[in-house]
């Protein structure tokens, strides 16, 4: 089972529809459990059972490629090899890791694919999730380099340098798995379709009326909340990064799984949420847990340096900071939330 990042996003247009749809629109929607969580595809009026068999083969395919909680994938080869000898990668794992090494570049290691081994000793969202000792924290640690990852590009291999080294990449694989739905689906000719891969949202074209959808995101603090704010998107996708998905609580402390590599313990920044809303899923994905990782200022920088990318922070103390194009499309729905100034914003 993949580690699944968290997101705490609610999507009002596909709630609605799986909850009146007819009995045909129900045809047209499926949901499946992959890659560790619920998955749900509606392709509307073009959707066929053999479409949608086809989108779940290619998730369930890239399951098997890329979690890193399984022993038979791609990426549990190349970990067991770690420190003894490079291993074959698959296509997908190559793009994936390759793009994910680019993004611990660009946030000078706060994200990091080589995080395995922190995930690993943590265990959060599994019942073993404890707080591990500062001796185990720092050894994994040491782990954690990128650098330390090498790609032959003409043997097509991958070589973690280090024994001990983990390559993990929940926090990008399902953006790259949203992209290859939507690629499949406008293969078929569909130009309007619902994607919702545990939270991660891609929604094509837009509604049947003409207008876009209207996604809502839910209160960070509320596992099943209310939502508190709505945007209208079209061929976009939406992914949150949250502290209030994942957690345990030790001794009175809430622990939560958004990992910072360099301290080894949770981020503890002020953030509680951070969407990004962009037209390519794999960058949404990485990007939602970089700028998490990075906090307000250094998110907004890098949201700065990828096009047609906007972001949406909130803070402990429910104030919202968003870029600036999303400013005069976003709705606050609940008054404990208010929208902020970037330089007014307070962490």
């Amino acid at each position: 089972m993949m580690n699944p990042k968290s997101v705490i996003i609610f999507a009002f247009a596909l709630s609605t529809i799986l909850s009146f749809a007819s009995c045909k629109a129900k045809e047209q929607t499926r949901t499946e459990f992959v890659f560790g969580t619920v998955c749900s595809i509606n392709l509307y009026d073009a959707g066929t059972p053999e479409i949608q068999d086809e989108i779940f083969s290619r998730l369930r395919e890239l399951e098997s490629i890329l979690s890193a909680n399984r022993d038979d994938t791609n990426i549990a080869a190349i970990n067991r090899a770690a420190g003894i000898a490079p291993v074959k990668a698959a296509p997908e794992t190559l793009q994936i890791l390759k793009k994910a090494l680019l993004y611990r570049d660009k946030t000078d290691g706060a994200f990091d694919p080589t995080i395995g081994p922190l995930v690993k000793l943590w265990n959060i969202g599994t019942d073993s999730a404890a707080v591990p000792s500062p001796d185990a924290i720092k050894t994994a640690v040491s782990l954690v380099n990128g650098k330390n990852v090498k790609i032959d590009e003409v043997a097509g291999t991958v070589f973690l340098l280090e024994k001990g080294m983990r390559l993990d990449l929940g926090a990008i694989a399902k953006g790259y798995a949203a992209d290859e739905a939507a690629r499949i689906i406008s293969n078929h000719g569909i130009t309007r379709a619902m994607i919702d891969l545990g939270g991660n949202i891609y929604a094509m074209g837009e509604k049947a009326t003409k207008k876009p959808w209207v996604i809502g995101i839910r209160d960070p603090e509320e596992a099943r909340g209310q939502p508190i704010l709505s945007l209208p998107v079209s061929n976009m996708s939406i992914v949150t990064s949250g502290v209030y998905e994942r957690f345990f609580e030790e001794n009175g402390v809430r622990y939560h799984h958004i990992l910072d590599p360099k301290t080894g313990y949770p981020s503890n920044n002020g953030l509680v949420s951070v969407t990004i809303v962009t037209p390519v899923s794999i960058n949404a994905d990485a990007l939602s847990t970089s700028t998490f990782l990075l906090g307000i200022d250094g998110g907004m920088r890098l949201i700065s340096e990828v096009p047609e990318t906007d972001a949406i922070f909130i803070n402990e103390k429910k104030e919202v900071r968003v870029t600036p194009r999303l400013r005069d499309k976003i709705r606050i729905l609940d008054n404990r939330y208010i929208l902020v100034d970037q330089d007014s914003a307070r962490q």
